[in-house]
């Protein structure tokens, strides 16, 4: 894979071509012509926020059948334009935003764009493809609803979230999807995706006014609708430890979710919270959660943490996967790492090492084409601004031991949290 080590500095204001359609979307390219390809990676304004709890999985099917035909193209003619190249692209739904992703030789740029294009602005929701899409999608889920890892997971959101957007997964639920019709998706597709407040990050052999060009073309002409309001229902800690089992027969393993709401991308304490998880279930081999209950007490096949941060509070999540047998023994000793992580100051080696991990990571980020690309959109997704990367180890070797262990206290309290914990049951 061809690299872009070749950039004489980091992507920012100074080398990224940035231009906006008469839509609203906003258009980003970065050039490298040390590589003949070309890297899209984008979104439009729609996601799961957009749907109720009676539909979850809504948003995540209509863009998956979007891409089974549109007014001038069926299914079989997309890829085979597409195939016939050796390019790829494809859309999907996250929680507050359609993404598009594709990639091609820069001399196929303009038909790529073309066949996308095609698929944002004119799908037409083929009966016999929302069938075909709905049985590989109930498939699926029958599959993830008998995951001990994911049922622990659900149950953990659910607990959190309720009946905010974010308490139900972007796939969707056995039922609801069950129940989806050609008309809803439609509906959906008409009601809630739009160009308004969308972005394209385009990265590779290619200028800005070619991307530009192409892109007026496509998509200058789709209109932007105005989207429906969204509510979002305050989401509280928890006042003690509320603990919350579902038994799946058969199984061996015990999967255990222990933690509760943190941060937004756009909050003060996200970097702090971002190097705290890296201390506590990221650094070598999964920070203090991996060292501890995993590999000195031998309590969890695996143990480690997860902060999610986006537009509203995300989760700070432990995670661990036990033998039934040690599921108490296994809470006791995170409950001990997590009063520990919030009363103590992290040594200053320790967290030099994890802020290294953080400002390590990202020259080999940047090391392809879509690394840059995705890159450059969580910069513009969360308004970070384009000299974002500049900044970046300051911001990170800014943090301090006592941030670190406010956010630890704050956050990730042995006393108040959710614990969601799927498995065979009692071992005995």
């Amino acid at each position: 894979m061809q690299t872009n080590s070749h950039l004489s500095s980091l992507p920012g204001p100074d080398n990224i071509f940035q231009a906006t359609l008469a839509n609203g979307l906003q258009v980003f390219v970065l050039e490298n012509h040390t590589s003949p390809s070309v890297v899209i990676n984008g979104y439009v304004t729609g996601g799961a926020v957009y749907e109720t709890a009676a539909q979850a999985g809504l948003s995540s099917m209509t863009a998956a059948v979007m891409r089974r035909g549109t007014k001038t193209r069926s299914f079989e003619e997309i890829n085979e334009a597409i195939e016939a190249v050796g390019a790829s692209f494809s859309v999907y739904s996250g929680r507050h935003a359609i993404g598009i992703d594709g990639k091609a030789l820069a001399e196929d740029f303009d038909l790529l764009i073309d066949v996308i294009s095609d698929v944002l602005v004119n799908p037409v929701f083929p009966d016999e493809y929302v069938e075909r899409v709905r049985g590989q999608r109930l498939t699926h889920l029958r599959e993830r609803d008998s995951d001990t890892r994911s049922v622990a997971s659900m149950l953990f959101r659910q607990s959190v979230y309720g009946d905010h957007p974010y308490g139900w997964p972007v796939d969707g639920l056995y039922d609801t999807v069950a129940e989806l019709t050609r008309e809803d998706l439609a509906a959906c597709y008409g009601r809630t995706i739009s160009p308004a407040g969308g972005a394209f990050v385009v990265v590779g052999a290619v200028t800005g006014e070619v991307v530009l060009r192409a892109l007026e073309a496509g998509l200058g002409g789709w209109q932007a609708n105005r989207l429906p309001a969204v509510q979002y229902p305050a989401v509280e800690p928890a006042r003690g430890v509320v603990r919350r089992e579902q038994t799946l027969p058969g199984k061996s393993q015990a999967d255990i979710v222990l933690g509760g709401p943190a941060v937004r991308r756009s909050d003060p304490d996200y970097d702090a919270v971002r190097l705290a998880n890296t201390v506590l279930g990221r650094f070598g081999m999964m920070g203090r959660l991996g060292e501890n209950v995993r590999e000195r007490q031998g309590l969890a096949y695996y143990a480690y943490s997860s902060v999610a941060a986006s537009k509203e509070p995300g989760a700070w999540e432990v995670i661990a996967g036990v033998s039934p047998a040690n599921i108490e023994r296994c809470l006791d000793a995170v409950n001990e790492e997590l009063a520990r992580f919030g009363s103590e100051l992290v040594p200053d080696e320790e967290l030099a090492d994890s802020k290294a991990l953080l400002t390590g990571s990202l020259p080999l980020r940047l090391e392809t084409n879509e690394g840059v690309a995705d890159t450059i959109l969580d910069m513009v997704w969360y308004d970070l601004g384009l000299d974002y990367l500049h900044r970046y180890a300051d911001v990170v070797n800014g943090v301090t031991a006592e941030q670190v262990r406010a956010v630890a206290a704050k956050y990730l309290r042995p006393d108040a949290h959710i614990v969601a914990i799927a498995g065979p049951g009692d071992p005995a």
